[in-house]
């Protein structure tokens, strides 16, 4: 069963079409990451999906239900939760003390301190936790959001761009985390630019070019896709 589908979804600013009928497909239980060149759509479409822009046109539908005009509480509320590229987190606030203020409303005071220490082992952070989440690493700032945003069980994560800035070895650490969150039944679609960390994670990939969908397969696929080549190194204008 498909967990989000989107059925000829436009988006115009003014007389810019940035989103053309954009028919997509992520299926429950998926690693689905999704890639272009700079000014693709890749963005726009994302945040169709929450719901932070309304589309000129079309359906979104997640799992079966229609949520084009949903406001973005109540798609989180259904159980869609996001990580942004750039981290929003309390930096003023303890590593622990952020993910106590995403968790608190959603599991009961018995169960809090539970699920934060799983969270902060998951994370790589139990020996940060008492620290101030302004003075971790870039790496470390990505997995604090990262975990604030799994905290709330979703079914459906999102991730804008979670490796941007990371190391080699904590990029391949943040797929290995993917990689376990979709075990445990999370389904993924991620924006991402190193293709390192897609071939790591996707089960499918699919190309966004001019806001339209420009290519769809497995990594290997699209990596053998001459025409996916060109419109990176900016030869294609189709």
């Amino acid at each position: 069963m498909a967990i989000l589908e989107t059925r000829e979804l436009n988006k115009w600013f003014g007389g810019l079409h940035v989103t053309g009928n954009v028919d997509f497909t992520l299926e429950q239980g998926e690693i689905h990451c999704l890639i272009g060149p700079n000014g693709a759509g890749k963005s726009t479409f994302f945040r169709l999906i929450l719901g932070e822009h309304l589309p000129t046109s079309g359906t979104i539908l997640y799992a079966g239900e229609d949520i084009t005009h949903a406001k973005p509480f109540q798609r989180i509320g259904k159980g869609i939760s996001v990580k942004f590229q750039v981290p929003g987190i309390f930096k003023a606030l303890s590593v622990r003390h952020n993910l106590t203020i995403a968790l608190q409303d959603h599991y009961p005071v018995s169960r809090l301190d539970e699920e934060i220490d799983r969270l902060l082992e998951f994370l790589k952070l139990t020996e940060a936790q008492r620290q101030l989440a302004g003075n971790l690493s870039h790496g470390q700032k990505q997995w604090l959001e990262i975990g604030m945003a799994i905290g709330l069980k979703p079914r459906l994560l999102l991730l804008d761009e979670p490796t941007a800035g990371m190391t080699p070895d904590e990029t391949f650490a943040t797929g290995e985390m993917v990689q376990e969150l979709n075990r445990q039944g999370v389904t993924v679609l991620a924006v991402e630019h190193d293709m390192a960390f897609v071939r790591q994670i996707a089960q499918r990939v699919t190309v966004l070019h001019f806001g339209k969908i420009f290519a769809q397969g497995t990594i290997d696929e699209i990596v053998a896709d001459e025409r996916v080549t060109a419109i990176y190194l900016g030869e294609a204008h189709a």
